[in-house]
Parts: C-alpha cells; sequence; structure tokens
C-alpha cells in the first residue's frame, strides 16, 4: 500500500460519511430570507465607500439604505413602494 492510497480511497464506514458530507453542508438560509431574492449591481469603490459611511452615520444598514432609495425610485416612476424588505 503506497502513503497516497488514503488519499485516493476515504477510509471511512458510510455511515461516518453521510454524517461528515451533513456537517461540511452549506448553512440553510437565515429566516429573514427566506422568500426573498438578492438584487446587485457593480458600483466604484468611492461610492461603495460613501454608501458605508452614510450607514455607519445614520447608525442603520446598507440594505436599509438601498431599500430606502429604491422605494424613492419607485415613487419617481409612479410605482408603489414595497416599504417592507
Amino acid at each position: 500500500m503506497s502513503r497516497f492510497d488514503a488519499i485516493r480511497t476515504d477510509r471511512r464506514r458510510p455511515a461516518e460519511t453521510a454524517a461528515a458530507a451533513t456537517e461540511d453542508a452549506a448553512p440553510a438560509r437565515t429566516p429573514a430570507r427566506v422568500g426573498k431574492k438578492a438584487v446587485s449591481g457593480y458600483f466604484s469603490p468611492e461610492l461603495s465607500r460613501a454608501l458605508h459611511m452614510l450607514a455607519l452615520e445614520e447608525d442603520t444598514s446598507l440594505q436599509a439604505l438601498l431599500g430606502e432609495a429604491i422605494d424613492d425610485l419607485l415613487r419617481k416612476y409612479g410605482r408603489h413602494p414595497f416599504g417592507e424588505r
């Protein structure tokens, strides 16, 4: 047996392998994200920094600021804002 056989084959029993796969699986979504979809864009580092600083100054989250901006945009175009995000 070569020293690389352990790398090529998994010597654990099937029950151990299944338990390890369960532990390695990605965590479930947080409750706040269930039923929601991400909306994103790419902007300059300066804009990103300015938005993060504004969020800190206003003691709120970047997501809350962006939600407020999207609501304002919807109002501008005569659409109903969603409010709850």
